[in-house]
């Protein structure tokens, strides 16, 4: 790939995301169909916050898996009822992922008397796709005046937790396109990018093209700063930091545990920053960043070599996604910490092979760590994810490397990331569906 074409791929899979993207995804979807409706019919003023909506939502099961425990910003509640309903009071679908940035604490009181209310059903659909959202929103009363028009709208999302393929208005299409997965067969080049290509492009592109890169540090640093002040979910990363001469030591490992686990301790509970995301994950972009940033404040790193190590750790990650997916039951924080690990690598002048064994290292390590939903508990799994990598830099440093007589390793660091994205998106399946069969089960 050229060098505008990794850029373009940075920018569009590293963006702020406000609220775990699952339920943040329904939200924007629930945001567009309302805004449908707003267009079509006369509307009185305020009337999105006095409406008598009645929201339908059949999502994929891994949109379910991932929302129902997780916190939604600025509520003090968990799940996808609330994130639906808060869409449709408040959303703005021209935000994206932080379709929720205008929260109020009128249109939250608004939302939980819609789930109250009884206003919001959510179902599993009936659907190839792991990522798929279809949100119908119908609205009754005087609110919304149309004698000519049933006031109900959908929107669909596939593939990717911004992509909107298809919307409809009183049973009348708008506007329909192709998902991701069909674009990218059909339409975009042939993916050719490798682990060389990232690392000489971390190295060697030109320092006013990837600057921008350092709003992973502005984003995830003030959560991890927030989750150390606050007391937001199981404290994990406060836990670590408070506990540093008891138990974790004042070393540089507990210290990039506690940073990057205090920041999704606050995401995961419903903090109202947002996160810099990584291939549609927030926890996943504060994973991926969290640890190199944690190693340039540790030992004063200046702007230009961190900037090129996290377009490194970024772009791993998002090259070991290409095979994987954006959901499957794979843990996410396994391939984030991957990515931060080359990072560090790169930091301490580690070169090509460094990063590859890296890369390695992290695969025959935590390669089976399953993801049961996006919640709380997260945070523990982003401090394992950490601890991995920074054992996996240090032993690729010092040239250490598992072999390729060691499980799903390969010679070909290109093909070891492919065995990692057969086994979480093929191999998988059936853990996947088990997993979500036991949290519906509870």
């Amino acid at each position: 790939m050229r060098y505008p074409e990794i850029i373009e791929l940075l920018k569009r899979e590293v963006k702020p995301a406000l609220g775990c993207t699952e339920p943040i995804a329904v939200a924007l979807a629930v945001a567009k169909a309302t805004e449908i409706i707003c267009d079509n019919c006369p509307c009185c003023p305020d009337w999105r916050l006095q409406a008598d909506f009645r929201l339908d939502i059949a999502v994929s099961g891994n949109i379910l898996k991932n929302g129902m425990g997780v916190g939604i910003p600025g509520t003090g509640m968990v799940g996808l009822p609330v994130a639906a309903a808060l869409g449709a009071v408040c959303g703005d679908s021209s935000q994206g992922l932080e379709v929720l940035k205008g929260l109020t604490p009128a249109a939250v009181e608004r939302a939980k008397a819609l789930v109250a209310g009884g206003k919001v059903h959510i179902s599993v659909a009936d659907t190839e796709h792991l990522l798929y959202v279809k949100a119908t929103v119908s609205v009754e009363g005087g609110t919304v005046a149309s004698a000519e028009v049933d006031p109900h709208a959908y929107a669909v999302i596939e593939d990717d937790h911004d992509r909107i393929v298809e919307t409809s208005f009183a049973n009348r299409i708008l506007m329909s396109s192709e998902s991701a997965a069909a674009v990218q067969e059909h339409c975009e080049p042939e993916y050719d990018l490798t682990v060389r290509d990232i690392y000489d492009f971390a190295c060697t592109a030109a320092w006013e093209d990837i600057s921008f890169i350092l709003g992973d540090r502005e984003l995830n640093l003030a959560l991890a700063y927030e989750g150390l002040r606050g007391d937001y979910g199981l404290q994990v990363g406060k836990a670590i930091r408070e506990n540093q001469k008891e138990v974790f030591g004042d070393d540089f490992l507990s210290f990039a545990m506690g940073m990057t686990a205090a920041a999704s301790d606050a995401r995961m509970a419903g903090c109202t920053l947002p996160a810099m995301s990584n291939s549609g994950s927030g926890n996943q972009g504060i994973t991926v960043s969290m640890p190199v940033i944690a190693y340039a404040l540790k030992y004063k790193v200046e702007d230009e070599p961190l900037a090129r190590a996290l377009i490194l750790s970024n772009l791993v990650a998002i090259h070991i996604k290409h095979y994987l997916g954006k959901l499957s039951a794979l843990c996410g924080c396994v391939v984030a910490s991957t990515g931060s690990a080359c990072g560090m690598v790169y930091l301490q002048g580690g070169g090509y092979e460094a990063v590859c064994a890296a890369i390695k290292n992290m695969a025959g390590n935590i390669t089976g760590m399953v993801c049961d939903g996006a919640k709380v508990g997260c945070a523990m799994k982003v401090a394992s994810g950490v601890s991995c990598s920074v054992q996996s830099a240090v032993l690729a440093l010092r040239g250490t490397c598992i072999p390729s007589t060691d499980g799903i390793i390969e010679d070909d660091v290109e093909k070891t990331i492919r065995n990692i994205g057969t086994l979480g998106s093929a191999g998988m399946k059936l853990t996947d569906q088990m997993i979500l069969d036991i949290m519906l089960r509870k």
